[in-house]
């Protein structure tokens, strides 16, 4: 395997990862805005984007395994460690906005 593939999927990790923390960002500020539903698509949405980067760094090991040969590279390297941080930010996303909702429950409580 050349070099450039590797470089390829790199970038298509961080890009997809990055789409992903945009959608994370957009979810939580969403939530703060008490639009569940605008929050709830925009979680999906990094999801998606979380899965296809999860897809292109599968795909790329998956061919290493299989017996291609794969030099080391640092943008691939710094691809998973961007794509394990944004998913750490998705659920800890998922659980501020669920502790959000619960907080706000609580509120419209003591209101009623």
């Amino acid at each position: 395997m050349t070099e450039n593939p590797i470089i390829e999927t790199a970038m298509q990790i961080i890009v997809y990862a990055g789409d992903g923390r945009n959608y994370i960002k957009e979810a939580l500020d969403a939530a703060m805005e008490d639009n569940d539903t605008l929050a709830e698509e925009k979680l999906k949405t990094a999801h998606e984007c979380l899965a296809k980067a999860h897809e292109c760094q599968t795909d790329l090991i998956q061919k290493e395994a299989e017996g291609e040969s794969c030099s080391y590279s640092l943008l691939f390297t710094h691809a998973q460690d961007t794509m394990m941080t944004i998913y750490s930010e998705l659920h800890m996303a998922e659980k501020m906005i669920a502790m959000y909702r619960r907080l706000n429950e609580k509120i419209n409580q003591k209101n009623a």
